[in-house]
């Protein structure tokens, strides 16, 4: 028996109609998300100066709204299976409205350990990840998932918007106001969310309870590949974002002031915020494993290079928009990966389980630069290396991995 066709006209075809547009509106409401995620960190140098705070103490600020984004995603996966993405859009980005406001009052009372308590729960908004995979996915025709979860990826602009507006708002609003105005906006997409956004026709609630529906992702082969190569190239993108302002500033501080690192994050953001749709259209086209391969062979090479820490200028900003690509490529490559591999009724949590594995790529890395900083040598090119051997490695297991093959 043939498979349904899906040139234009047909019935597949049109049952899907709008898509494009759900998916712009999930990627809208992602960038919401991420600008909320990562509003701690533009500000870093703020917490720090104001409260005094070491390496170790920052470094554990900036990585727990990672952490809890990470784990967090698992359920929320498996959660956006059962409710689909129009409810759990909505949830997620109105429960991370208080989570913002918390963190101003942290930063307003001068609280660390209250800033780690909001971080905490600021992870909320980093989840929002795992509810637009499946939703976008379920808007395209398997050939074309590539495309679609490329486009939703680019909601990672969000730490782009959040490394230029939060500090630019602040300098120009104050710190409490800058809150309050990512909290309205957390609450106004919501809204918009509700109103606007259906599910995919083709979309069907699973009601399995969570934990058998997890534990059946983790038995699938591919959840752990997709997870291993996910937590390189996400986690890497999260990390730097995440990182940059702090080792901008600390490397090149006679260069570099706060609003240029947060420029520079911005620049870095978006590079790979433009690579991953391309990464998963080539993904479409090429198959997955050979873009995954590019990707990963480039952002060894160039962590390589920021470990040498050249002189601050073209040489490092090109450097890190080219990791930050090479990163954007990988994202959409893994994602075209897991649809063709995965059951249909679990793709939502083995993509839950590989946005975790994602988010927690991105918490280690934090840790282990503020860890292995040289104070005497002011480097951090131990952390550098190491993620020069993870990411060969990574290229190594990319290599043993079947591959879907190219579509047609």
């Amino acid at each position: 028996m043939t498979a349904p066709s899906t040139r234009a006209g047909t019935p597949a075809e049109t049952s899907l109609r709008g898509g494009l547009g759900q998916v712009l509106l999930a990627t809208l409401a992602s960038t919401i998300g991420f600008w909320a995620w990562m509003s701690i960190s533009p500000l870093q140098q703020t917490y720090a100066t104001e409260m005094g705070l070491d390496e170790g103490q920052i470094s554990l600020m900036l990585a727990t709204p990672v952490l809890v984004g990470a784990l967090g995603r698992i359920v929320i996966g498996a959660m956006t299976d059962r409710f689909g993405g129009r409810i759990m859009f909505t949830a997620v980005l109105l429960l991370s409205a208080p989570a913002v406001l918390l963190v101003a009052l942290a930063g307003s009372i001068q609280s660390f350990p209250l800033l780690i308590v909001s971080g905490f729960y600021l992870g909320v908004a980093g989840t929002i990840f795992a509810v637009g995979v499946p939703f976008s996915g379920a808007w395209f025709p398997p050939e074309r998932r590539g495309f679609a979860t490329g486009v939703f990826g680019m909601g990672m602009i969000g730490t782009a918007v959040s490394a230029l507006a939060t500090p630019g708002l602040a300098d120009s609003i104050g710190y409490l106001p800058t809150h309050f105005v990512i909290a309205g906006t957390l609450v106004v997409m919501a809204a918009l969310v509700w109103f606007l956004m259906r599910e995919s026709p083709v979309w069907e609630a699973n009601n399995e309870r969570l934990v058998p529906k997890v534990i059946g992702a983790l038995k699938l082969p591919v959840t752990w590949e997709m997870a291993f190569l996910y937590g390189i190239v996400f986690g890497g993108f999260v990390a730097f974002s995440n990182f940059l302002p702090k080792y901008l500033t600390t490397i090149y501080p006679d260069e570099v002031d706060a609003l240029g690192a947060g420029a520079r994050t911005a620049l870095f953001a978006a590079a790979a915020v433009v690579a991953r749709p391309i990464g998963g259209v080539l993904a479409d086209r090429l198959g997955p494993k050979i873009v995954s391969l590019v990707s990963l062979g480039g952002i060894v090479s160039l962590a390589y290079i920021v470990g040498q820490q050249p002189p601050e200028g073209i040489v490092t900003g090109v450097t890190f928009i080219l990791m930050a690509a090479a990163m954007g490529l990988g994202m959409g490559a893994v994602f075209a990966w897991i649809g063709p591999s995965t059951p249909k009724e679990k793709v939502g949590a083995v993509s839950g389980v590989v946005a975790a594995a994602g988010g927690l790529g991105g918490y280690f890395p934090p840790l282990v630069m503020g860890a292995t900083y040289s104070p005497e040598t002011n480097s951090y090119s131990l952390g550098l290396w190491l993620l020069v051997i993870v990411g060969a490695f990574a290229l190594v297991v990319a290599g043993m991995l079947r591959d879907v093959g190219r579509k047609s």
